[in-house]
Formats: structure tokens, sequence, C-alpha cells
């Protein structure tokens, strides 16, 4: 074209400029902003099915499952009461990652994310999604209204309905969103280790409350189906809402280069 430096022609932009992108969005920019929600409420779905299914079979009593809870709870809790060291540490625990104190934490990590990691949209969605798991995870346990494991000694109380725990599922919550928070940040060779921690901590949760005798094995098992499962939904809906859409053609007559040798 005139006036084109020799071997140019004229090229579009690949990407929306400032303008474009602090331009109202268009019917058609907010169906696909809608389609790329859809993994995450597949997702959600999915973890509801799961979650309710665990709870209909909590709350009729099915045998198998019955039974095994009782017999895990009272073993557990004969090993705690005979070894005081044990019952300390547990407790040590319990308190640490009471959900309120995991959560000041998270928050501070959100905040740093943001100030100093640059993650500003990520934090948001981070504290978002933390706070909605602690919500769901507490009205969960009214709607289900499970009573707590009845143990002849008792180790430890814990007040509140069982179904899900709350501890196990905060901390899964909590744990999921953080990994995924300070990704970007991570290097290649940490991130097994981040994860490697993410999973001690949970499994460590849930561990606690079933040997203090606190909550029967399926009430952790739903905690982690909680946690990560609003977690997992929330992420891929997250992604899919700011996902960029396909590069737009040029409109027709106008010529897009193609590299030259001296351009690649």
């Amino acid at each position: 074209m005139g006036g084109a430096p020799n071997g140019y022609v004229l090229r579009m932009p690949d990407r929306m400029t400032t303008s474009d992108r602090a331009a109202p969005a268009t019917p058609s920019a907010w169906r696909w902003r809608l389609r790329g929600v859809v993994p995450g409420v597949v997702a959600a779905v999915v973890v509801s099915v799961g979650v309710s299914a665990l709870a209909l079979v909590v709350q009729e009593r099915v045998g198998a499952l019955a039974a095994l809870d009782e017999s895990v709870i009272r073993a557990a809790t004969d090993v705690t009461r005979a070894h005081p060291g044990l019952r300390s540490a547990l407790l040590v625990w319990e308190a640490a990652f009471q959900p309120l104190n995991v959560y000041v934490v998270a928050t501070a990590v959100c905040l740093l994310a943001w100030w100093r990691g640059g993650l500003r949209a990520r934090a948001i969605w981070a504290f978002v999604t933390m706070m909605v798991a602690w919500n769901l995870a507490l009205d969960l346990k009214l709607v289900v209204a499970r009573a707590r494991p009845v143990v002849a000694d008792p180790v430890s109380s814990a007040p509140g309905y069982s179904f899900p725990s709350g501890h196990v599922a905060n901390a899964a919550a909590a744990a999921t969103v953080l990994v995924i928070l300070l990704w970007p940040l991570l290097s290649r060779r940490s991130r097994p280790y981040a994860v490697g921690v993410a999973a001690v901590v949970v499994v460590l949760t849930a561990l606690d409350r079933v040997y203090l005798g606190v909550h029967y094995p399926s009430d952790t098992i739903a905690g982690v189906l909680v946690g990560c499962g609003i977690a997992v939904a929330s992420v891929l809906g997250y992604r899919g809402w700011r996902r960029d859409r396909p590069a737009t053609p040029p409109p027709s007559g106008i010529p897009v280069s193609t590299p030259t040798r001296n351009e690649a």
C-alpha cells in the first residue's frame, strides 16, 4: 500500500486496545463469557450431586456406612485415649485450624498476592471463593443436621452439627484456593511441594477430627468434597469468564500481512 515501508503491508492489531476493552460488552461478548462459565457450572452440579448423595446416605443411616463410621470412631478414639501426647497434639491442631484462624492467614496471603505479586483479580477471586465456601459449609450443617458422634468416654467435644466437617471443608477450600492463587508466582520446582503441603494439611485436619471423636469419617470426606469442589468449580468459572475471545477477522478488503523472513 502507498506510504508503507518497503516489504510491509498494513497489519491489524492482534489484541484489543485499552479503549476497546473499556467499551461496553456487546451481546456477543456476553454470550462468549457465559459460555465460558459452563465448565464451572457443570463442576458445581457434579459436586452438589456427590455431596447430596452422601448426605442422603448419612441421613438414612445406610447400614454399611453407618457401621463403618461407628467402628472407625471407636478405634480412633481408643488410640487417642491411650496416648495423652497425641491427644494434646490433636487439640493444638484443632485450635490452630479453626476456620477463623485459617481465613485470617488466607486473607493476608490474598493481600500480599495483590500488593506484592500484582495478582489483583486473582486475589479478589480467592477471597470471595473462600468466603462462599465458609458460608456454604455452615449452611450444609443446618440442612443435614447430623448429630455428632457419641462416644462412651469422649476425648473431646465440639458444638453444632457434624456433617460436613467445617474444619476440613474450610482447610480444603483455603488450601486449594491459595495454591491456585499463588500458582503464577511459584517456580516449576516449587509447585509440586505447594500441592503436597496443601494435601498434607487437609489430610491431617481430617484425621484430627476423627481421632478427637468429633466427626465421623464420612463427615470429613464431605468436607473435602465441599471445600475442594467449591474451589475447583469457582476457578473454572473464573477462568472461563476472563478468557480471551478469538481474534476477529479483519473486514473484507483490508489485507493482512504474513511474516516475512526479516520479521521472523
